[in-house]
Parts: structure tokens; sequence; C-alpha cells
């Protein structure tokens, strides 16, 4: 990306020169452990339980050695189905340990893309727990491993005599796990087709994590509700790291988000930091006894995740008392945080940005068609350069190379405007991925799936503004000829073959669709189709940093 000598009017810039940390995960907590062996390290709520950190280092310990036992060795990939619960937090950490590649599984995932997943990945070993409320995850694994010649060699249920005989099964730590190993592989969508893995190293998520800690002004006194999901970036690099460089203590509140646990959660724990994606505070704030919690422990916390509405972020200043809230924009590829405002910085900057380049990394707003850095105020594609950059997509250099460029940019498809003061706004995509309450939702996975249905033509799905979830996924589709359904039809052929967030929210049956003379359909008419047709265009047009 050409960026000439007079910066100064250009829409680049670049994050401080701060220390890189040239550690593991495991070499990290080993650390922390010894600096606070006795300060909380992670409590679960809803389970009951709690770990220090010098606890949380011997059961990551525990967990290497048992997956020594059973195999694992450096570089081996190990699968993580379940929703926020200690053992996650201990299979994060002794993965690590263990020098494998942690695999983080979503649980709404069906049958459908856990197959997808378990072949993409080549895990050798996947831990999960039977069921909850939500799933039968013991049924959905066989029918998705069924006629399958998979890797997968070892399947660990937390609720079942194996965890705890992996526990205290003898075996061996790893004699070096290098920085630059992959620590993490997390599926998004990509730019095109089905969910790309992508791989972090150590010494991306380690760095993240530090600089994190740094923006909220962590010290080992603080202590942080993360109701967000773990198999997400924002719960296990946010939620985590930030904390693991800092002796923050993590606090669970719940299995999965529940408002009434976040918020009792701050209330027993005196909490001094809470995260969450928009369409969580706002879910808190409807609680008819928001007002009966003790919230004044609060003093920073995250809003991020999808676009976040100015006047939601103003509210969390002040009735929920964090006024160092802060605003951070990133995404899986980058480890994902490469924008974040301060919790020093002024209301102004916390409110109307995301904030300005973090440490070691760089920002430029480029031209969506020459590629050339803009000038200050242009809107542009953000691209990033720096540590935080994935060691690329699994087993995808093609797919690699169309986001990472040779000159080491990576091109994240958003849109944004750079100020003179570097902060940052992002006010668009320039690629086609619906963010529903956090969930990114790649268009075509689903449109995909649904022409699996005997009786679907033609099929685009988009995303349309929801106040309280950011978007939300409507599907057109044109029937085979001499075909009826109802949209219920449609969505009931969804649910349970794909993740719930996924399942068009609405269904609109049609002849034909917008398009370009060449054929192309032009999927922002649809969109602003349904804005007007349904009465959105306050949403739409509802001021976001």
């Amino acid at each position: 990306m050409p960026v000439d000598d007079n910066l100064s009017s250009l829409s680049y810039t670049r994050g401080p020169a701060r220390p890189l940390l040239e550690l593991t995960i495991g070499d990290l907590l080993h650390r922390t452990a010894e600096r606070f062996p006795d300060r909380l390290g992670v409590a679960s709520c809803h389970q009951g339980k709690r770990l220090t950190w010098g606890q949380l280092s011997e059961q990551a310990d525990r967990v290497a050695r048992g997956l020594w036992s059973l195999g694992i060795r450096r570089g081996d990939r190990v699968g993580l189905w379940s929703t926020n619960c200690i053992e996650w937090i201990m299979m994060h950490m002794g993965c690590a340990r263990a020098g494998a590649a942690l695999v983080n599984v979503n649980p709404a995932y069906r049958s459908h893309e856990l197959q997808f997943t378990l072949q993409r990945s080549r895990m050798k070993a996947l831990f999960l727990w039977h069921q909850d409320k939500r799933a039968d995850y013991e049924d959905i694994l066989n029918r998705a491993r069924h006629g399958l010649n998979l890797e997968l060699a070892h399947t660990i249920f937390f609720d079942s005599p194996e965890w705890p005989a992996l526990l205290d099964a003898p075996g061996e730590l790893p004699d070096h796990v290098a920085v630059d190993d992959v620590a993490n592989i997390q599926y998004t969508s990509g730019t095109t087709g089905l969910p790309k893995g992508v791989l972090l190293t150590h010494h991306n998520i380690v760095n993240n994590g530090q600089y994190l800690a740094q923006g909220f002004h962590y010290t080992e006194m603080d202590s942080i509700v993360v109701p967000v999901p773990l198999f997400h970036c924002y719960g296990c690099v946010i939620g985590t790291m930030s904390a693991l460089n800092s002796g923050a203590g993590i606090i669970l509140p719940n299995w999965t988000f529940d408002p009434r646990a976040t918020l009792q959660a701050v209330h027993d724990e005196r909490a001094t930091s809470v995260y969450g994606v928009p369409a969580m505070y706002v879910a808190e704030f409807a609680l008819p006894e928001f007002p009966t919690y003790d919230l004044t422990s609060l003093r920073t916390g995250m809003m991020s995740g999808a676009p976040c509405p100015i006047e939601l972020m103003k509210r969390v200043l002040t009735e929920m008392h964090i006024g160092e809230l802060v605003i951070a924009y990133g995404q899986t590829e980058t480890s994902p945080v490469v924008t974040m405002s301060d919790a020093g910085d002024s209301i102004e900057v916390r409110v109307n940005t995301v904030g300005r380049a973090m440490p070691q990394t760089e920002i430029a707003i480029a031209s969506v068609v020459t590629g050339e850095t803009l000038p200050i105020g242009e809107q542009g594609e953000l691209c990033v350069r720096g540590y935080a950059l994935m060691k690329g997509y699994d087993g995808d250099p093609d797919g690699t190379a169309t986001v990472i460029h040779p000159d080491g940019w990576l091109h994240t498809g958003d849109l944004g405007v750079m100020r003179p003061d570097g902060c940052l706004r992002i006010t668009g995509r320039s690629r086609d991925v619906i963010i529903r309450g956090g969930e990114n939702i790649y268009p075509r996975e689903v449109e995909e799936f649904l022409y699996t249905h005997p009786k679907v033509g033609e099929v685009q799905v988009v995303g349309i503004p929801n106040a309280r979830l950011g978007e939300i996924v409507v599907a057109w589709v044109r029937l085979r000829p001499s075909q009826q359904a109802t949209e219920e039809e449609i969505r009931e052929f969804c649910k349970g073959q794909i993740a719930y967030y996924k399942v068009p929210e609405h269904v609109r049956f049609v002849d034909d669709f917008p398009a370009t003379l060449s054929g192309k359909i032009q999927k922002y008419k649809i969109r602003e189709f349904e804005i007007e047709a349904r009465g959105l265009r306050s949403v739409a047009d509802a001021a976001t940093a």
C-alpha cells in the first residue's frame, strides 16, 4: 500500500512502540501465578467453582499431562465444544502448556457445521459435555461423524469419569513451545465460501492481551465479569488474556449470556469491569429489577463485537457507573483488537470513535478501487499491519493471500474514516458479512444450506438493521416451478441443522431479484427494500461509533 512522506495529510497512523512480550501463553501463566499465587484467577458463578492463579497454573499442567497421555503432542489440534465454564479456561491454558492448538467449536453448531469443523481442523481429541438445555452434544457428534474417516481419536466428556481420570493421568510437559506456534484455531466467515480456520499464535494472543490490559489500566486488584462466549476471540482473548497479563480475576456469570446472572455477578463479586456486545447491555437495562443491582464497584468495561449505538454507550457510562468504558475494533484475523480507546480518554473519543491504533500496530484507510492511502477524513477500507495479524487461514494459502497482501497489509473489508487525531470511526463493511449480536454470519453459507431445500430454486440472504442485535438475517427465496411454501416451513427446515443465529428471521418469497445488466444480484437493493418495507429507516440511520 503506497504511503508517501506527507503522512500528516493521509489516513495512516501507528500505535506506540511499546515492547512486545516473547512469551507463550504457558510462560505467561507461570509468571502470573508466581506474582499473584493467591489472587483469584477464575470464578465460575453458575458452577460454584473458584481457582486462584496458582491453582489454575497447577490445573493447566494437569490438563497438559493428560493430553500427553492421550498421545497429543506439540502442534496437534484439540477441539473444545462448550459454553462458558471453568473447564474451558483450564483447557485453554492446558493446551497452551502442552503446545497443542486449541480449536474453538461454537456450541450453537449442529451436525452440518460440526462435520465441516471436524474434517477441516483435523483435531485428534474433542472435549465436550454430554448435553445442556440447548443441545444433545453427544447425539449431534454421533450424527456428524457418521460414515467419516476422521483423525478424531478421543472424545472426552467433562461430565464423565474420563475428565477426572485425564487430570490424574501421568504424562509429560513438552520441552519447548515456540511463541510463533499456533495456539488457537477459530472458525470465522472468510471473504468467500465456508468458514475458514484462523491460525492465531501465542505471540498474537499474549501481546494483544498485554495491550488490552494496559488500555483498561488493569491490575491484580481488578475483576472482570465475562458474559461473552469463550469460543469467540472476545471471550478467549479479550476475556482471558487481558486478565492473564495483569492478574485481574476472570468471573464467568453463566453458561451462556443471561442479563440477570451478569448483573448478579457484578453485584456479588464487586467486579470492577464487565464486557458485552451492545445487545447484552440492552438486555441488562431492560430488566425491571435493574436498579436493584449494586454496580457501583464498576470502573471500566468494553462494548464491542457490533456497531455501538452512541445513546446506549452514554447510558452505560452513567447508569452502570462505567465511567472508563472503552470501545474497540478488530476481527478474528487480527487477534482480535487493533484499535481501542483508552480508559483515560475523553468521553468524546470513547463515544464517537473506536479509538486509535493499538501499540505496534499500523492502520491505514485505503481506496477500495486503487488501494492508495486516502486523505484524512475520506472513507475507505481499513487496513492493518503488525504483530497481531494471523498466521493465515488453515490450509488455505489462496484465501490468506486474498486478505493479507505481499506488503504485509491485511485488508479487513470494513469501511472507516480516520480523524486528524488518529481516531477512527467504522462506517460500514465492504464485504458481505452480517453481524448479529456479535456473531459473524456469511450469507453464502446460509444460502448454500437453503439450496438443499427441495422447493428452493434460488435464494439471496442479507442482513437488515435491528435495534437490539445490530443486524438480523433475511432470506429472499424464489421457489421452484409449481412449488409452494410458507415462511415458517423454511425456518423449520433450518432449525437444528444450522446454528440458531443463522436461521433467517424473515423469509420473503419473490419472483425475481434486483440485478445489474450483467446479471449480478444487487444485495444492497434487497436490503434497502426491506428497510423501507419494515419501517427500519430510523434504526438504519442510528448513530454508531
